[in-house]
């Protein structure tokens, strides 16, 4: 990576941080360079008794998609928590505040080069991801609504990532220990992150699909929907469980009179709520970043005023 163009604490930065970055680098380049391979093999074997490249293209989707919802994690605990506990633990930050640098243009840099780093990094990895999953189609492994697939091809990956890059930064000044920092971080990370996607789908209202019985017990709801709930409902509107009547006739599409059941229900997103759900969901973990953000500078403050 070149530093030509870089200047003042920036440039020291870069430098200090060459070797994480040349790898950081070289893995996301890698990854593409695999992926386009494996798709390009893919179009050329499709239809052919030895399909093999569509085999690998698959295995290499599922394992992408899996990888990318720890990259925030990664991101948090071997770059956020030590970029700054390294530095305090040993002492180093110390030469940079003798160079006419300000506390908070040392661990704004810092911030500043890892975040542009980190963000076209999961940009990459996100374009890499959704270059092989073209070419499988909506199957199961590649639906929006699965947690894989929904992490791997959207904004919220990146701001997941800013995230924990944040909390790494916050966490580092206050435990000043590089390997206890890196460990809490990744925690700290892994919590919040389960917290704010337990309710991922309560930010866009649901839709409702009803129906009469006796039915297939399937709706006849798109393959990308997801299904959120599902029950009986009478004719006042109440829902009932939708093992209700076979508790009481042991028969599904059997009701008695008296439950005036008149048909099912089914609570769905639509594939349409893919984006409003994402640019949502990214707008709650970016505030939760800049909260961080803001409160390792006010740390940093009270520490070195």
């Amino acid at each position: 990576m070149s530093t030509l163009a870089l200047k003042g604490p920036y440039w020291v930065t870069v430098r200090q941080y060459r070797r994480t970055l040349w790898l950081a680098g070289a893995a996301v380049l890698l990854s593409l360079v695999g992926m386009a391979w494996l798709r390009y093999w893919d179009s050329k074997t499709v239809g052919t008794e030895a399909d093999t490249g569509h085999s690998l293209l698959r295995i290499a989707v599922d394992w992408a998609q899996t990888g990318m919802t720890v990259v925030p994690f990664l991101v948090g605990a071997f770059v956020g928590g030590p970029m700054v506990a390294r530095e305090l633990e040993s002492g180093t930050y110390k030469l940079a505040l003798t160079q006419s640098v300000s506390p908070a243009r040392w661990l704004g840099t810092k911030l500043a080069v890892a975040g542009a780093v980190t963000v076209a990094g999961t940009i990459t990895l996100i374009g890499t991801y959704r270059l092989g999953a073209a070419n499988l189609g909506d199957t199961w492994m590649t639906l929006w609504h699965e947690p894989g697939p929904y992490v791997a091809t959207g904004p919220v990956l990146v701001a997941q990532s800013l995230l924990a890059l944040a909390l790494g930064a916050l966490i580092g000044q206050l435990v000043r220990r590089t390997v206890p920092a890196m460990a809490l971080t990744g925690l700290v990370t892994g919590l919040v992150l389960l917290v704010v996607g337990s309710f991922r789908w309560s930010l866009m209202p649901v839709k409702t699909l009803t129906g009469p019985l006796p039915d297939t017990l399937a709706p006849p709801l798109d393959i990308t929907s997801r299904r959120t709930d599902t029950g009986l409902i009478t004719a006042t509107g109440e829902r009932l469980p939708d093992q209700a009547c076979f508790d009481r006739t042991e028969q599904w599409d059997v009701c008695p009179a008296d439950m005036n059941v008149v048909g099912r229900y089914w609570d769905y997103h639509p594939a349409s709520h893919y984006w409003p759900t994402q640019l949502i969901e990214t707008g709650i973990v970016l505030a939760l970043a800049a909260l961080a953000a803001y409160a390792a500078f006010r740390v940093l403050r009270t520490r070195h005023a």
